[in-house]
């Protein structure tokens, strides 16, 4: 799928583009520059074509002797990664010397670009965007990212501006697993063990994989696709912001799995980060597995292995559905075991449950644990259906959806767990009226 990138210098709105674009609240958004701080990945559809969207607000320093740095890395960024360059300019301040620098560096790529001349709110302001035809850049665009005037003229702009959608092969059933995880957990080494050969650079210096590789291998019979999404190499222009660039390949590559394997490493064990990783997995609807890599660097009893689990879901919480292989990329002890677990989370995937054996579940769990009341009204299910698979997707019919909150919501998927399984399969389950 291509990849549009939006750049700019701070504060000419930028992540209130992306927001408008991906119909999302992912980016922050504030008038204080600098604060892009959240998601900046999204989805965009536009006259029947589907795009990759990153804002690149996030690779600005806050810190003013770094400042002039970042924005030009800013550039360097997008144009190594992205297909089309929206450049965001603010019609309010006219051209600055941080507009003609960047401007500068894009002349000098082949990627195409597009003026986005922003905050072009009314007519007066939409004549003086003609002022950054002086960039050189070709076509300008005036664009009110508030109240969305002329996005429509300049989405017709991106997708023409594109290269051609690339052909998928509608019957490549492959299973394809992404690897994620912290630098320097293993998932080079576990690429390598996998794969029985040394198809990526192993150090131990975090972040010396030199790109997220695709590589096809059979197991059992079964054609599976490794992407090795490190991706984290201090590059000669990218100096800066090294993690920023490694969160946009992992959530790329999270974007085209069908698992993701988050990799631990067991003598740091879960932080921060891999739970925020997950839980970007989680939401794009990927099958879960966690693997904790470096087994063999742990003193063991007989009862370590499950109290790390224990240890894992506690912090996960509500991902206490995933399941936790302990591993060593090293001596390849249990990584079998781990494609077992990634193969069977595909599968679960593809499950379709039938509508009478769904429903006599569902009635079970309502007599044990009613809906709570909605406005002194009962709620009642009516009944439930699997409306998809891979992912799977259920729909309750009730009287009132608005009434079912989260706990109730998280009850219902836990009966339905208990029942059919899913493990590391994140359900989504929407309610609607009857």
């Amino acid at each position: 799928m291509s990849l549009v990138a939006i750049v700019g210098r701070p504060n000419v709105g930028k992540s209130t583009f992306f927001n408008r674009l991906t119909e999302s609240r992912h980016a922050i958004v504030h008038d204080e520059p600098g604060v892009t701080r959240d998601r900046v990945y999204g989805e965009a559809v536009w006259n029947g074509r589907t795009f990759e969207v990153v804002d690149t607000g996030g690779f600005v320093s806050r810190s003013a002797d770094r400042f002039e740095a970042a924005i030009r890395e800013q550039v360097h960024i997008a144009l190594e990664e992205a297909d089309l360059i929206l450049f965001v300019v603010d019609v309010t301040t006219g051209v600055t010397d941080l507009d003609e620098e960047m401007a500068a560096l894009l002349r000098k790529s082949d990627k195409p670009v597009l003026v986005l001349a922003n905050k072009a709110d009314n007519d007066r302001r939409r004549w003086e965007a003609a002022v950054f035809y002086q960039l050189g850049l070709g076509e300008v665009y005036p664009v009110s990212s508030i109240n969305g005037s002329g996005t429509g003229d300049l989405l017709d702009a991106v997708v023409t501006a594109l290269p051609p959608e690339e052909k998928v092969e509608e019957d490549d059933d492959r299973v394809r697993i992404a690897l994620i995880g912290r630098p320097n957990v293993g998932k080079s080494s576990l690429t390598n063990a996998l794969l029985g050969r040394d198809r990526s650079i192993v150090t131990e210096i975090g972040g010396t994989t030199r790109d997220a590789v695709d590589a096809a291998f059979k197991y059992q019979g079964e054609e599976i696709v490794l992407v090795d999404t490190a991706g984290l190499r201090k590059r000669k222009r990218i100096r800066e912001n090294v993690e920023f660039y490694a969160h946009l390949r992992t959530e790329r590559a999270i974007q085209s799995c069908d698992v993701a394997v988050l990799l631990l490493d067991a003598t740091q064990g879960l932080e921060a980060q891999d739970i925020r990783v997950l839980r970007e997995a989680e939401q794009m609807k990927k099958g879960l597995v966690v693997a904790i890599n470096k087994w063999d660097l742990i003193e063991k009893d007989t009862h370590t292995a499950r109290q790390f689990e224990k240890l894992v879901h506690e912090r996960l919480k509500t991902l206490d559905y995933v399941p936790v292989i302990t591993i060593s990329a090293v001596t390849k002890q249990r990584i079998f075991k781990l494609l077992d677990t990634v193969l069977a989370v595909a599968q679960e995937r593809k499950r379709r449950i039938p509508t009478s054996e769904l429903n006599e579940v569902i009635r079970t769990a309502i007599a044990r644990h009613h809906p709570p009341t909605y406005r002194n009204q009962y709620v009642k299910i009516k009944y439930a259906t699997q409306v998809r698979v891979d992912p799977p997707v259920f729909s309750f019919f009730c009287n009132y959806p608005q009434g079912i909150r989260e706990p109730y919501r998280r009850y219902l998927e836990n009966r339905l767990r208990a029942a059919f399984g899913f493990t590391g399969v994140p359900l989504t389950i929407v309610f609607k009226r009857k």
